[in-house]
C-alpha cells in the first residue's frame, strides 16, 4: 500500500470537500446569530442581559469542552468517525429552536450545537492539517475558517431577511435543518479518513517541537498548550480572548442595536458584516502568515480588535457601527487562521490533534467568558461599558502576544527554545 501524500495539490479533492462541510457547520452557528437574542427579549421576555446571554454561556462551556475531547476521540478512533457523529448530534438542534416552548429548550439546543461544533469544527481543523503538511498549513487554515464563517454571516443575514418578511419562528430555522442533513450525508459517503496522513508526517517530519516527538500523556499535552510553551499559550491565551469579543459580538450587538432604534434587517446586515469581512480576509492572512510569520499578524490583529470595539462603543449610527464590524471582521481575520497554523508548527504530529484540541478548549471558552462578563457588566454598568471592558481586555491580550510569543513559522522562526521547563523523561 502506498505511503500517504502530503499535500494541497496531492489531496485537493478531499481539502475542497472538507472545505464545503465546514461550510456547513458554520451555517449551524449563523442560523442564531441574527435571530436568537431578538428571540429571547420579544418571545420568551428575558430582560436582564446576563439571562439573554445564558445560550451563549451554554454554548461555550459544552463547545470547549467538546473539542478538548475531539482531538482525544479522533487519535483513537479515527477522524471520520468523529465527524460523523457531530452532524448525528446537530441535527436535533433546529427543532429544538423552532418548538422551543420555554427558554430552557434553547439552552438545551445550544448544548448540542456546542457538541455538534466542537466535533466537527475541530475534526475538519484536524483533517486538513493533516492533509496539506506544513508548507501550506496557514492557507488551509484560512481557507478552513473563511468558509465556516463566510457561513456564519451568509446565514446570519439570510435568517435576518427571513425573520423581517415571515417572523422570528420557525421560517429562519429551516435553514439549519438543511445544513444539518446535507453535512452528514457528505461525511459519511464521501469523507476519507485522515489520520493515516498524520501518522506519515510524524515517521518523515521534523517540527519545532521535534525534540518533544516522545510518546506525552493528555495532562503533559494540556500544561504545554495551556501554559508552559511559550507560543502555545500565548496562542491560548489569544485565542480565548478573541471568542470572548466574538461572545460580546453574538449576543450583545444585537440588543446593543435595537436598543439604538435599528430595524430587525439592518441589525442583520450589522450581524453579518463582521462574520463576512472575517471569512472573507482569511482567504488572504492565512498566506500572507506562511510568508511574513504568524506572530504580526496575531498581535496587530488582536490590537485591531480592540480599537474596533472601542469604536463601538464610542459612536452612533449605522454608518460608524458599521466601519467598527468591518475592522473588528479584518482584525479577526489576522488572527483566527494563523493561531491554528502556530499550533500546528509547534506541535508534533503524534500530539498535535490533541493540541489543538488544547487549543480550542481555551479559545471556545472564550465564548462562555464573554458572555458572562458583557451580560454582568451590562446589566450593571450598561452595554456601552460592557464594550469598553471586553476592548481593554482584547488589547491587553494583544500585548502579550508581543512580549511572550515568538515566531513559529519553520521558515522565520527566531527562537528554537520553546518550552519553559522540560519534562524529565
Amino acid at each position: 500500500m502506498a505511503s500517504p501524500r502530503l499535500g494541497l495539490r496531492e489531496n485537493l479533492g478531499q481539502f475542497l470537500l472538507l472545505v464545503a462541510i465546514n461550510a456547513l457547520v458554520g451555517g449551524m452557528i449563523g442560523q442564531e446569530r441574527t435571530v436568537l437574542p431578538l428571540l429571547a427579549e420579544e418571545t420568551f421576555g428575558l430582560a436582564a442581559f446576563s439571562s439573554t446571554l445564558t445560550f451563549i454561556v451554554a454554548f461555550g462551556i459544552v463547545k470547549a469542552a467538546t473539542n478538548f475531547f475531539a482531538g482525544t476521540l479522533s487519535d483513537r478512533f479515527g477522524r471520520k468517525p468523529v465527524l460523523v457523529a457531530g452532524w448525528l448530534i446537530g441535527l436535533p438542534v433546529p427543532l429544538l429552536l423552532i418548538w422551543a416552548p420555554s427558554w430552557g429548550w434553547v439552552i438545551a439546543a445550544n448544548v448540542l450545537l456546542g457538541i455538534n461544533q466542537g466535533l466537527t469544527w475541530s475534526t475538519t481543523v484536524i483533517m486538513k492539517i493533516d492533509l496539506v503538511g506544513p508548507a501550506k498549513r496557514g492557507l488551509a487554515m484560512g481557507f478552513n475558517e473563511a468558509a465556516g464563517y463566510g457561513a456564519v454571516a451568509l446565514t446570519a443575514l439570510a435568517t435576518g431577511l427571513i425573520a423581517s418578511n415571515y417572523g422570528l419562528r420557525p421560517e429562519p430555522f429551516y435553514l439549519g435543518l438543511a445544513f444539518a442533513a446535507l453535512g452528514l450525508g457528505l461525511s459519511t459517503v464521501l469523507v476519507r479518513e485522515t489520520h493515516g496522513h498524520a501518522r506519515h508526517e510524524a515517521a518523515t517530519h521534523t517540527t519545532i517541537a521535534d525534540h518533544l516527538r516522545g510518546e506525552l500523556t493528555t495532562g503533559e499535552i494540556f500544561r504545554l498548550t495551556s501554559f508552559r510553551e511559550r507560543a502555545l499559550s500565548s496562542c491560548s491565551q489569544a485565542g480565548l480572548v478573541n471568542n470572548l469579543n466574538d461572545g460580546l459580538a453574538w449576543g450583545l450587538f444585537p440588543l446593543y442595536f435595537a436598543a439604538a432604534g435599528l430595524p430587525v434587517a439592518r441589525i442583520g446586515i450589522l450581524a453579518a458584516l463582521y462574520p463576512a469581512v472575517w471569512g472573507l480576509g482569511q482567504l488572504v492572512t492565512g498566506g500572507v502568515s506562511d510568508r511574513i510569520g504568524r506572530k504580526p499578524l496575531i498581535a496587530g490583529g488582536m490590537l485591531l480588535q480592540a480599537a474596533a470595539l472601542a469604536l463601538v462603543a464610542a459612536t452612533e449610527g449605522f454608518a460608524t457601527w458599521a466601519a467598527g464590524a468591518l475592522l473588528l471582521g479584518v482584525g479577526t481575520a489576522m488572527v483566527y487562521p494563523t493561531l491554528l497554523a502556530a499550533v500546528g508548527d509547534v506541535a508534533h504530529p503524534t500530539w498535535r490533534a490533541r493540541s489543538v484540541g488544547v487549543y480550542r478548549l481555551w479559545r471556545d471558552g472564550g465564548f462562555a467568558v464573554g458572555a458572562l462578563l458583557a451580560g454582568v457588566v451590562a446589566d450593571i454598568l450598561g452595554p456601552t461599558a460592557a464594550i469598553y471592558a471586553v476592548a481593554a481586555i482584547t488589547a491587553a491580550s494583544g500585548i502579550v502576544v508581543v512580549v511572550r510569543m515568538y515566531e513559529t513559522h519553520p521558515r522565520h522562526e527566531r527562537v528554537t527554545i520553546p518550552v519553559e521547563a522540560d519534562f524529565e523523561s
